[in-house]
Order: structure tokens, then C-alpha cells, then sequence
């Protein structure tokens, strides 16, 4: 007899949880993503920094779920779901029984191809190997240059946006100007270089208790990172941005942080997605009208206490098993159960030696911090290499100052604001 089947949309931190909760179910699971690896994003800023190579956030699928028996992966790219007819559209149309959609998020540029087109995001891969690549041929450049002008217009880095992405790269930049990079290029004179962040709230890391923020703020500051808060990106262009206030900011790079919104995969399940095109979901994750299928992670709209859960990797992991234990009570002929989202707080670094952490009221900034942020990330890494490499890896840098993944490779477009992503930040 055939089993029935369970189609999962996305092999980020929710689809994997999903997957792994079903490996003992009487079904069969079929997991599709367009890459073929899971990406630890939280990291993806230290191998832009040239802190970390990508085989050491970034696992294939297979190899995760290697031992699943009942498991397969597919990759292909999502292009539709047609809920009446119960089929995923990619390459061919896919039957399922149930449907868990952990889709993800993507770049958001609210709308303005102007700035999709003149700056670069920090939300896949290839994004963080462009990145790193266009900061270091900048200074590449930049040393070989006999104009004063067009060198400070090189070594500058502007960053829109100052939520953790952006805080976090900001810091990583300024170390990767301060300590390493001068050994690097002894000729050049630093003083031109300026990593700048322009955010339109009037202070850092929002979501963050307004004290740990002035603690970053006043951090990134001493190491010499400029904050222009109050202020949005109007206009960009292959010279720079513009300010909604008119100042003009110079730069051959500009990296966009500031938001991002649900996959374009949810407009295709309801016809009115909620805040930052996510798909408003029961308590249960179930989509309104068809019990067969579950939102989980960055896709779905789901409220708790009057406020939609946070872009979050606990969020989705959580949403992920849950999401399995309901088909798994559905096979059975019971019901689906409601979810409730266990808070296991956020975090930010700001380089060594410093983060911010908040998990309820309990609020840590420091050193303490810090140790706190390198111990949670190294337990949500996926395999014990990668948790090795990246330990000794962080200790390498943390000694001797040292960046050791500093290659400028050519790598093709492929913009976030196109395709799904994985889900965002433990």
C-alpha cells in the first residue's frame, strides 16, 4: 500500500526540523529546496568577512538527512502550489497528502528596483562571496590608485540598516579594517577608509531593549564605524546613495540590511498576506480552509500576545517539529494541536569581546555576552566538524587577528529578492 506522501517546501532551519521529526513516521517525505545544502545564516556575515569559508555554515541536504529512510530531497525551485488540485509546481507538478511550507524570506527593498539594483544584500551564499569579494578588490584598487578622491570613495562601505545583520557586519568590518587589512597593505593610509550605517529609526537594534542598544551604539563608535540614524536610503546609484534629507554618501559599496519580507511563495496560498508578506496561519500552523497544509518559520503570520513572531531560527524550529508531531496526530485520525513558541530570546555581536543579549528580562551585554553568543551558535552549527573548524577558526582570529578566508572569487548573481531563503537568526 502507498504511503502517504509529505512534501516540504524549504531545507532551512524549519523544513530540516520537520524532516527530522518524521523520520520515524509511516510516511514518505520529500524535501525541496532550490540549493542543495542548509545555510546556517546567522554566520553568513563571517564569510563575507572573510572569517569563515562557506563549507563551514553551509551542509548538503543529503548528508544531513542521511539515515532517514523514509526521506528524499529534490532540488528545484518552487514556483507554485495549487491547494485545490494538492500539487507543488516546480519542474513537474509534485502530488502530496501534506504540506509543510518553510519557504523562508527574502532581501526586502520595499518595492524600489533602484536600490534592488545598486546595492548588495547579505542573505544567501553567493551574496556573502560577492561581498566578500567586491571589499577586498575595493582595497586591491584602492592601493593602486594615485587619486586621493576616487581612493576614499573606494574605501568607502556604507550599510542600510542597523538590526543584527547589519550591526553585526558593521563590527566584523571594522575589525577586518583595523587589525588585519593594514598588515595587508602596509602603503595604504586607512584614515580614508569609513564604514558607515544609515538606519531610519533613531537607534540601533530596535528590537533590543533601548540600553543594549546604546551599549552597541556607543561600542561601534570607539571603533570608529559611523551611525547616521533618523536617516533612509531615497536614491542609489552606481556612485553612491542619496538621503531622504539630501546628503550624498559616495561609495562603491553599499550593503542593504534593512528588512526583509516573507518569500513571494505565500502570495500563491492566500489571497491577503499579512505585514511583510507573510501568510496569516491558524493556531495550529494550519492555512485557513485546508488542514492539510502548514506555514511555518519567516512565512507565516502567527500571533502571540498581539505581536507576529519574530524572523527567527528557534521560531521555525520549533514551528518545524510541531508542524510534524500535527501530521503525525493527523495520520492517526486525532487533531492538530495548538502552538506555543517557547522564547529563547535574541542576540547581536559587535565584534570581540562584545554582544548583546536578551532572553526575556533577562538582558546581558559584554563580555559575558559574548561568550553566551559564541556557546548558542556554536550548538545551533549542524555537524561536530563544522563545530570544530569554526571553533578553532574563532580562536585563530581572536589570537593572531587573523582572517584566513581572504579570496576574491568570481561568483554569478543571484539576488535574494528572486528565490526563497532560509530562515533568519537564532
Amino acid at each position: 500500500m502507498t504511503r502517504p506522501r509529505v512534501v516540504i517546501v524549504g531545507a532551512g532551519f524549519g523544513g530540516l526540523s520537520a524532516a527530522r521529526a518524521l523520520r520515524t513516521a509511516d510516511v514518505d517525505v520529500l524535501i525541496i529546496d532550490r540549493h542543495n545544502y542548509h545555510l546556517f545564516q546567522p554566520l553568513l556575515y563571517q564569510v563575507a568577512s572573510g572569517l569563515l569559508d562557506p563549507s563551514e555554515i553551509a551542509h548538503p541536504v543529503r548528508t544531513i538527512l542521511r539515515g532517514h529512510a523514509n526521506t528524499d530531497v529534490r532540488m528545484e525551485t518552487v514556483r507554485g502550489i495549487d491547494l485545490e488540485r494538492r500539487v507543488v509546481h516546480g519542474d513537474e507538478e509534485i502530488s502530496y497528502a501534506y504540506l509543510i511550507v518553510a519557504a523562508g524570506s527574502v532581501t526586502n527593498h520595499f518595492g524600489n528596483k533602484q536600490l534592488a539594483a545598486h546595492t548588495m544584500g547579505l542573505k544567501g551564499l553567493t551574496d556573502a562571496l560577492s561581498l566578500r569579494a567586491k571589499v577586498l578588490s575595493r582595497f586591491e584598487e584602492a592601493a593602486e590608485t594615485t587619486d586621493d578622491e576616487w581612493r576614499r570613495h573606494l574605501l568607502t562601505f556604507v550599510i542600510a540598516g542597523a538590526g543584527p545583520t547589519g550591526v553585526e557586519y558593521a563590527g566584523a568590518l571594522s575589525e577586518l579594517f583595523s587589525h588585519l587589512l593594514p598588515r595587508d597593505f602596509p602603503r595604504l593610509d586607512f584614515a580614508s577608509v569609513r564604514v558607515v550605517i544609515v538606519e531610519g529609526r533613531t537607534r540601533i537594534l530596535e528590537s533590543f531593549h533601548p540600553r543594549l542598544g546604546a551599549m552597541a551604539a556607543g561600542l561601534l563608535r570607539r571603533r570608529g564605524v559611523e551611525l547616521m540614524l533618523g536617516r533612509t536610503v531615497a536614491e542609489a546609484d552606481d556612485r553612491g546613495i542619496t538621503l531622504d534629507n539630501g546628503a550624498r554618501i559616495e561609495s562603491e559599496t553599499v550593503i542593504w540590511t534593512a528588512g526583509v519580507r516573507a518569500s513571494p511563495l505565500g502570495e500563491g496560498l492566500t489571497p491577503h498576506v499579512a505585514h511583510s508578506g507573510r501568510v496569516p496561519v491558524r493556531a495550529t500552523l494550519q492555512l485557513p480552509d485546508h488542514d492539510e497544509v502548514q506555514v511555518i518559520g519567516d512565512l507565516a503570520e502567527f500571533e502571540e500576545a498581539g505581536q507576529p513572531l519574530p524572523m527567527l531560527a528557534p521560531v521555525a524550529i520549533q514551528q518545524g517539529k510541531h508542524a510534524a508531531s500535527n501530521v503525525i496526530a493527523m495520520l492517526g485520525g486525532g487533531l492538530p494541536t495548538p502552538f506555543r513558541y517557547r522564547d529563547k530570546g535574541t542576540m547581536a555581536t559587535v565584534g570581540r569581546n562584545f554582544a548583546v543579549v536578551q532572553i526575556g528580562r533577562i538582558r546581558v551585554a559584554g563580555f559575558v555576552g559574548w561568550l553566551m553568543w559564541l556557546f548558542v551558535h556554536l550548538t545551533y552549527i549542524i555537524t561536530f566538524r563544522s563545530k570544530a573548524v569554526v571553533l578553532i577558526n574563532w580562536g585563530w582570529n581572536y589570537i593572531f587577528y587573523d582572517r584566513p578566508v581572504r579570496l576574491i572569487t568570481e561568483v554569478s548573481s543571484d539576488r535574494a529578492t528572486d528565490q526563497p531563503d532560509t530562515e533568519a537568526r537564532p
